[in-house]
């Protein structure tokens, strides 16, 4: 079985990197997460949804906590209305959202103290009624949002305790899943949400999969964040391939897992990524144009990824603590950093065979398909590479241009007048 796997892994690895892939996502989402600033940022909410659709974002993903919402325990807990709930926190911005039609994935997370007997939020519910009563609740209060996770990287201890995947998928994961599906049949639920890697005290996504395959999870879906790791690591090499861990550059890994222990047509969302920029950062950070590369080069890469659906990225604006997260498309002060324009029109090399290369790319601002135009670098002028052409329905493009090793290369929107980041074909 181990040999069969590690095939499997190699030809899926070969498959991402194929020109014109067969298992090419044209119907991905990509997304953000940003909690704090969604809820809490020093621009007024109408303004966030602004920055939010100057990004192209296809859907945010919200924590919505139990804890939050529920601080007393609730009469009849599948009721909304119930005088326990109080959802004024939510409200506001997922109408907001709504409004601006922005899909919106919910994460369920944070046991009250009532449920866990006094316990802090990352602790199991006694009762495996009580997380699935709840999710029937904001089913019922927000019919309009389909897609759910059920808790983030329950893998580790700072999340989930004990971080047992049979507990994790009989106490949480399926009464959830047979609650959402009651309150609505086109809702979508995944299981997993795991972290990249094992900490000293948790246990590896590999092993948490497996896990929950024996507990005979239910899901539509297997969530992953699928960060980087290790210092040097990109969204396509540096990463271990032999290791428990799954990051975005080992994608494959995760594919052939999946596949093996949830069959074909569970389908897989990559609920949390992001690479660090520095300065300020210190922590496996990046520089800024870097980091703006690597998003764009992320979103190719689950684009060929079979059976990807999703892709998330934390966050939209900077921490102020630099010792926490910088991985926003915006810095704690408001600058806009290079990976902004990087996420509303990503722009990233296929391959190369002499000057022959493959080029690929999305206008994310406006839905249907959209004009765009090339341009490249001769000496210290821009030069237009053929006439104004048009995306798929999808946002998507895909060119093949006479580029040579060194060549610098961008896409410009017309009706966003903005260019893409500069690529230079390696």
């Amino acid at each position: 079985m181990r040999i069969r796997i590690a095939a499997i892994v190699w030809l899926l690895s070969l498959a991402l990197l194929a020109p014109g892939s067969a298992s090419a996502s044209p119907s991905i989402q990509y997304g953000v997460q940003d909690d704090a600033w969604l809820l809490y940022g020093p621009e007024p909410p109408a303004q966030r949804i602004q920055i939010l659709q100057r990004l192209g974002v296809d859907v945010v993903r919200l924590t919505l906590r139990w804890d939050a919402v529920a601080q007393s325990r609730p009469a009849d807990p599948r009721d909304p209305a119930d005088p326990a709930y109080r959802w004024e926190l939510y409200d506001s911005i997922l109408q907001r959202l709504h409004a601006a039609h922005i899909n919106v994935l919910i994460t369920l997370w944070g046991t009250p103290e009532w449920a866990n007997g006094g316990r802090r939020p990352n602790y199991l519910p006694n009762d495996a009624t009580a997380l699935a009563s709840f999710a029937y609740a904001a089913a019922t209060k927000y019919p309009w949002i389909t897609r759910w996770t059920i808790w983030n990287e329950p893998n580790v201890r700072l999340f989930l305790i004990p971080n047992s995947p049979k507990l994790y998928v009989t106490r949480l994961l399926n009464p959830a899943y047979r609650a959402l599906k009651s309150a609505n049949p086109r809702n979508l639920v995944a299981g997993g949400v795991t972290s990249p890697r094992k900490t000293p005290s948790g246990v590896s996504p590999i092993a948490w999969i497996r896990g929950m395959r024996a507990a005979h999870a239910l899901l539509d879906a297997y969530a992953q964040n699928p960060y980087p790791v290790r210092p040097g690591e990109t969204p396509t090499s540096g990463g271990c391939w032999r290791c428990t861990e799954i990051t975005m550059a080992t994608l494959p890994k995760l594919i052939a897992e999946v596949k093996r222990d949830f069959g074909t047509r569970t389908r897989i969302w990559l609920t949390e990524y992001g690479y660090n920029s520095k300065p300020p950062s210190k922590w496996l950070g990046v520089s800024n144009s870097l980091q703006a590369l690597y998003v764009s080069e992320a979103a190719l890469r689950a684009y060929l990824a079979p059976r990807v659906d999703l892709l998330i990225h934390f966050l939209v604006r900077d921490e102020p603590n630099a010792q926490r997260w910088t991985s926003g498309f915006l810095s704690s002060r408001g600058k806009v950093k290079p990976s902004f324009a990087a996420y509303a029109l990503p722009f990233a090399q296929v391959s190369r065979h002499g000057k022959r290369t493959v080029v690929w790319g999305q206008v994310r601002s406006r839905f249907g398909r959209q004009p765009y135009r090339l341009q490249q670098s001769a000496g210290r002028r821009w030069r237009w590479v053929g006439s104004t052409q048009l995306t798929t329905a999808g946002g998507f493009l895909r060119r093949v241009v006479t580029a040579g090793a060194g060549a610098r290369l961008r896409v410009w929107s017309p009706r966003d007048r903005r260019f893409s980041m500069t690529l230079t074909v390696r």
